[in-house]
């Protein structure tokens, strides 16, 4: 067969990318609509929250962000490394930083193949590099439930306990080590040399909560009226909410959603509005510095 022949069953695969593609952005163009309804109808609140923040806590907000991604970039470092592909700093923050701007493009994979790519330079095997992006996004999730239920309390958020099980099943390296030789043996690639350990996993898991406490300081820096541990929680559960809606590109609109319905009972409607947007736009600042700075020390590192 040529390559421009097709088989009978390429018409349904192509209507179902298609249509998943123009659900993805109908969302996303939806959830954009109500986030600018929101600001609209509240406007002189809003414009009050952002008249409240001051230059140099948004500064110091953005810092902690960095922190935070920095501990997102060590979860998957130490992840590749106990799966047998250690790297040293600067070519791993390269691999990681630049690789993470492509969740801001619709689709779910773009960061994942961004990675393996980038990783096969440095003598990566891509499957090594895909299951540590995979095995990351759990840790993540699982961790900010925890966080969420420590931090916000059982009464409200109770609920939480109904996901973290599934999730702890899902963190046993020798579920995740049977789950990643299914999908290689599926996907007819070889095994993975070296199966995750538990220790592997537990030196993630505490990298993972270090960025959630980050993150919380970052909150925090920008909601000074709400407490500190309420910042981590409050940034903890939106980021998951905003994670587990696939179709909105790195949970664009969601994330916001969920974090003015969890700052309201603290700040007022305005301000809380005026804190997630400063909040997505620090963070999408914090992706490109950091993606930047990476870049740029590992070509000087080259020279």
């Amino acid at each position: 067969m040529t390559p421009t022949e097709t088989t009978p069953g390429d018409a349904p695969v192509r209507r179902g990318r298609a249509l998943r593609k123009v659900l993805r952005v109908a969302f996303l163009l939806l959830a954009l609509g109500f986030g600018a309804w929101a600001v609209v109808s509240q406007w002189d609140a809003v414009r009050a929250g952002f008249a409240r923040l001051s230059w140099p806590m948004v500064a110091a907000s953005l810092a902690a962000v960095v922190a935070a991604l920095l501990g997102g970039m060590l979860t998957w470092r130490s992840l590749l490394a106990d799966l047998g592909s250690p790297l040293p700093l600067r070519p791993a923050a390269k691999v990681f930083f630049v690789g993470q701007l492509g969740k801001y493009i619709p689709g779910a994979l773009w960061p994942v193949i961004a990675q393996m790519e980038m990783g096969r330079d440095l003598g990566v095997p891509r499957s090594r590099s895909a299951a540590a992006f995979f095995l990351t996004m759990p840790i993540q999730l699982a961790s900010g439930l925890l966080v969420t239920l420590v931090t916000l309390g059982w009464d409200r958020y109770g609920w939480v306990l109904l996901l973290i099980p599934v999730l702890l099943v899902l963190l046993e390296p020798k579920v995740i080590n049977a789950l990643i030789g299914f999908g290689l043996r599926k996907l007819r690639r070889p095994p993975l040399e070296r199966p995750l350990s538990r220790r592997g996993m537990l030196t993630a898991l505490a990298w993972a909560l270090a960025g959630w406490a980050a993150y919380g300081l970052h909150l925090y820096l920008i909601a000074p009226a709400a407490d500190p541990i309420f910042c981590v929680g409050a940034f903890a559960l939106s980021w998951c909410l905003g994670i587990m809606t696939f179709v909105a590109p790195a949970g664009a609109g969601v994330r916001e959603v969920a974090m003015v319905a969890v700052l309201v009972p603290v700040l007022d409607r305005g301000s809380a509005i005026a804190v997630a947007l400063v909040s997505r736009i620090v963070i999408v600042l914090g992706d490109v510095l950091c993606a930047g700075a990476a870049g740029l020390a590992a070509r000087h590192r080259r020279v």
